[in-house]
């Protein structure tokens, strides 16, 4: 059974990279009817804070996303040990003692000869001599996994055909001196044991497949998984979305009051030959495939996303949108407005506009129409049947057309220059409140209407 997880850390809040991420794993995992995982990195006892993991699991379910499994790293500790001390036995985890000065000076020595700053292995080169010497001057030492020699090569399933060659890169550190276990140890062991098919995930760990394959092998029997590398989603500007958390985190987006189907239906289809479109989340499952992907980087546009919102919106009844209206907000009201608004906080604006007060607007060169419009008031109740012969009386005793009549009528009566169709509109503001504003604009004296 296809396997995948989503492993973050709790050292932040979630933005939109981890949310494709997400996503991407769960539309994979349900459309090939396999399990999808939530795993927290939560080794990293100093950044990690509570409010930042329950933020992750209030994100997910925002979005629709729901997980079969749930594990922490936090938990595993012991698991790890055990796999190090097993790795040490068969000499693929070796201690190393130098510092990050001694370190850094010897990249900068292999740069300054044009060649890769791979670590020289030189803690194997010790004698158990000059290795007791160290740790009786007070050194802990730190772990490094010994890399095979000649090359991994995986077929990417975004990516394509991939190999790299071992000798470039440097033998990793998978425990520090404090005895803690990194990322990449506990990942690899976490999903050899939770028998992780697939690894879905963004094209910066391109590099980490290699070593994370070699470290798969000297662990376990079991079969290496797949990989799917994501192109980075950039922003506008082409920065990485990740390096402005701030301002596209999905909490940032919540606040702003973009629907989580709408992100869904972006993110599903950023980067991939498919345009994104108003899909709900079990559309999206059928219609999924990797293959869609794209190499080229994606970019985050908020113009589309706010379109998708808007269309969503406009699919949305009274029904599932009741409790986040302004309070007395009816069912006529919204079925007016919801196609003419781009997020459901602007719905408090329209609401204003038919059931509030608001000062007139000055219209200078329009009294003859405003006038008119008094005059031939229609008798109540009114329905949306009521402007156009309103509208027409208007024109039949001013001789005004088009946006002459209409442009004035509507700023006197919604102190906006767009909006929802006034046919609609109008029943809602009611007689009472129109014949106010008409009048407040002809008097030009700034009273409210």
């Amino acid at each position: 059974m296809v396997k995948v997880r989503f492993a973050p850390s709790p050292t932040g809040y979630l933005h939109v990279g981890n949310a494709r991420a997400a996503l991407v794993n769960f539309l994979f995992a349900r459309h090939e009817g396999g399990k999808f995982l939530l795993r927290l990195d939560d080794t990293d006892t100093e950044r990690g804070r509570p409010e930042f993991e329950q933020g992750i699991y209030d994100d997910l379910r925002w979005l629709g996303i729901v997980w079969d499994e749930t594990a922490k790293q936090s938990a595993r500790l012991a698991r790890y040990a055990e796999i190090a001390e097993r790795l040490k036995a068969a000499g693929r985890l070796y201690p190393c003692f130098e510092g990050e000065d001694e370190l850094a000076s010897k990249r900068a020595a292999l740069v300054k000869r044009k060649l890769p700053p791979v670590y020289d292995r030189g803690a194997l080169k010790m004698t158990p001599e000059q290795r007791a010497q160290a740790e009786a001057n007070g050194k802990l030492p730190y772990w490094r996994f010994k890399l095979s020699d000649g090359a991994v090569a995986w077929n990417d399933l975004v990516l394509g055909s991939r190999n790299i060659r071992l000798n470039t890169v440097s033998d990793p550190v998978l425990i520090r001196a404090d005895g803690s276990p990194l990322y990449t140890f506990c990942s690899v062991v976490d999903d050899a044991d939770m028998g992780i098919t697939h690894i879905i995930r963004g094209e910066d760990h391109v590099s980490n497949t290699a070593v994370q394959i070699d470290l798969w092998q000297a662990i376990t029997k079991a079969p290496v998984p797949r990989f799917a590398h994501l192109p980075l989603i950039s922003g506008g500007d082409g920065e990485k979305l990740s390096k402005r958390i701030g301002s596209i985190s999905l909490k940032s987006l919540r606040k702003d009051g973009i629907e989580p189907a709408a992100i869904v239906a972006y993110m599903a289809r950023l980067g991939t030959s498919k345009d994104p479109a108003p899909l709900a989340m079990a559309a999206l499952v059928e219609a999924f495939s990797l293959a869609d992907f794209s190499r080229s980087t994606p970019r985050f546009d908020a113009r589309h996303l706010t379109g998708l919102n808007r269309k969503f919106l406009q699919q949305l009844d009274f029904a599932a949108v009741r409790d986040r209206l302004p309070e007395g907000a009816t069912a006529p009201f919204w079925e007016a407005i919801r196609g003419n608004i781009d997020m459901l906080a602007e719905a408090r604006r329209w609401w204003e506009v038919v059931a509030g007060v608001f000062a007139p607007v000055e219209l200078p060169g329009n009294s003859t129409v405003l006038r008119a419009a008094l005059d031939t008031l229609p008798p109540a109740p009114w329905d949306e049947a009521t402007w156009k012969p309103w509208t027409g009386a208007i024109a039949e005793a001013t001789g005004a057309k088009g946006r002459e009549l209409f442009q004035p009528l509507r700023l006197a009566l919604t102190g906006e220059e767009h909006g929802p169709e006034m046919a609609r509109l109008l029943p809602l503001i009611g007689p009472e409140r129109v014949a106010r504003r008409l009048s407040a604009c002809v008097a030009a004296r700034g009273t409210p209407g």
